[in-house]
């Protein structure tokens, strides 16, 4: 069942970002087991056009944990507090959402209340088909779910503030929503690509100021880290939303093609043209257009695609009418280009005029965070698709999946998913439903050192052992590792906390703001 705001773990999970660590579970049940597993001291459910059993699974989840208080959102008027169980009611809060504004401050205030009245961990389920659970960084260990430095869930000044509200008493509250709130609308870029790692959050914050300008833009980033799924979202955060988006996979065109695919043809312009054929510059109409694998163009068809940046303008093959292009540009490239310049392969010309508003997307072997959220997120997603009822997740699972490197980033790990729900024994996903190199860490070939520098990370390899790789990927691996623990990384590394921050000043790793 969905209540119609697919969005709502996004937008509230986006309010707590850096406050708390956040897992991610996609049903009732798995939300009940959670409960049982880490006995979380606040329980979130979104039960907004519930049916009566999910209400009544939400009260048994509070009768099991006794020290669980719940905070359930509902449309206005859809629950009755007569209906809630008295021996829990003082341990239920209820927020009411006007349906009309879809405002869900008050369920931001009133888990952050809850947070802040002394309580070390929250679990949210959120929907029958997409539930989550928060906990706040564990002071002690390096926790491999934090993606930002340990801090307090709120100060004081926040926590007085908070406290004030009718969250204190041991009763349900009933509070409606109204009104604009910086959580309603539609979700960000960053959140819509299921992101909570920091560096690249603030990526895509820049990212989305420039979707909506009628500007070319260049992504960078291996091969499954979801380009193309950025694109859409770039396409769907401009003006052209309505207008159509093309992609066009130059890598996987014969080289004698590209131009016909991009620029058109006219009848006869070459021995297989045995009728005219608009482009997809054409076809693109107003919309936009997503060039993928820009590298592998020749000089000759980089001359003509820099044409058509600059100045909109190209002509169809064998033809001497000149066209002009209304479509936006979003390129692509699996490799970095300046490389490539420097090689005499890719003109300078053209790599200055994209690398203005270029955009580097990390491996997911670099976004340590964003791992077991996907990858829940995956196990929902093909358990619905292959109607099998996934009922645990083991934690060795999710331990293997973090310790793999990834070298085919997203695109690997949806298939890796695939596989084990499809494998799973009784509904329960262990490790020996993965695949078996995920298992033993055998990674697959990758065009990036850092795959290497995963295992050395992971392993406690000094610096001084591990000469041959660059010592930024290290540091980096080595600080997500520790949640960005300066101490930790320090010692993990074998070097000297000013040693450590000199070198994260020199790669300019130092936390921005």
């Amino acid at each position: 069942m969905c209540s119609g705001q697919p969005g709502f773990l996004r937008n509230v999970g986006a309010q707590l970002v850096g406050k708390c660590r956040l897992l991610e579970c996609y049903s009732l049940t798995e939300a009940a087991q959670m409960v049982q597993l880490h006995r979380p001291s606040v329980v979130l459910i979104d039960l907004r056009q519930g049916f009566p059993r999910q209400f009544d699974r939400s009260w048994a989840m509070a009768h099991n944990s006794n020290t669980t208080f719940l905070i359930i959102v509902t449309n206005i008027s859809e629950l009755d507090q007569s209906h809630v169980p008295a021996e829990i009611a003082d341990r239920v809060v209820h927020v009411q959402v006007d349906v009309a504004t879809g405002d869900l401050s008050h369920v931001v205030m009133a888990t952050e209340g809850l947070l802040a009245d002394g309580r070390q961990r929250i679990a949210v389920a959120v929907n029958d088909q997409n539930c989550a659970a928060y906990f706040p960084p564990e002071p002690e260990a390096g926790d491999r779910f934090s993606a930002v430095t340990p801090q307090s869930p709120l100060d004081s000044a926040e926590r007085t503030n908070v406290a004030e509200g009718p969250l204190t008493h041991n009763r349900i509250a009933d509070i409606p929503v109204t009104g604009d709130s910086s959580v309603s609308g539609q979700p960000s870029i960053a959140d819509r690509y299921r992101t909570r790692t920091p560096i690249l959050r603030q990526m895509l914050e820049r990212l989305e100021v420039a979707a909506k300008h009628d500007v070319t833009m260049l992504l960078i980033g291996e091969t499954g880290v979801g380009k193309t799924h950025l694109a859409k979202l770039i396409h769907e955060s401009s003006q052209r939303q309505e207008e159509p988006l093309l992609t066009v996979p130059c890598g996987a065109l014969p080289g004698d093609l590209i131009e016909s695919e991009l620029f058109g043809h006219v009848k006869g312009a070459f021995t297989s043209a045995h009728a005219a054929k608009d482009g997809k510059f054409l076809a693109a109409g107003r919309g936009t257009i997503l060039l993928d694998e820009i590298d592998v163009l020749t000089p000759e068809q980089q001359v003509k695609l820099l044409r058509v940046i600059e100045k909109g303008l190209y002509e169809p093959v064998g033809s001497n009418e000149t066209l002009k292009v209304e479509a936006r540009i979003i390129a692509a490239s699996n490799l970095e280009l300046q490389p490539l310049v420097e090689q005499g392969r890719f003109r300078p010309d053209l790599y200055y005029r994209l690398n203005t508003l270029s955009f580097n997307i990390l491996p997911l072997r670099k976004r340590l965070p964003d791992i077991e959220p996907l990858a829940r997120f995956f196990v929902h997603l093909h358990a619905q698709k292959h109607g099998i009822d996934v009922v645990e997740i083991c934690d060795q699972f999710i331990n293997s999946l973090v310790s793999y490197p990834w070298p085919g980033n997203v695109r690997e790990m949806e298939n890796a998913i695939r596989s084990a729900v499809i494998y799973s024994n009784g509904g329960n996903l262990t490790i020996d439903t993965l695949p078996p190199n995920i298992v033993e860490g055998a990674a697959g070939p990758g065009n990036d050192g850092s795959v290497a520098s995963f295992f050395g990370g992971k392993r406690g390899a000094s610096l001084g052992n591990r000469i041959e790789l660059t010592e930024k990927d290290i540091i980096e691996q080595a600080l997500l590792n520790n949640s960005f623990s300066r101490t930790k990384t320090a010692k993990q590394l074998g070097i000297s906390r000013v040693t450590l921050y000199n070198k994260m000043k020199k790669y300019d790793m130092m936390p921005k703001g």
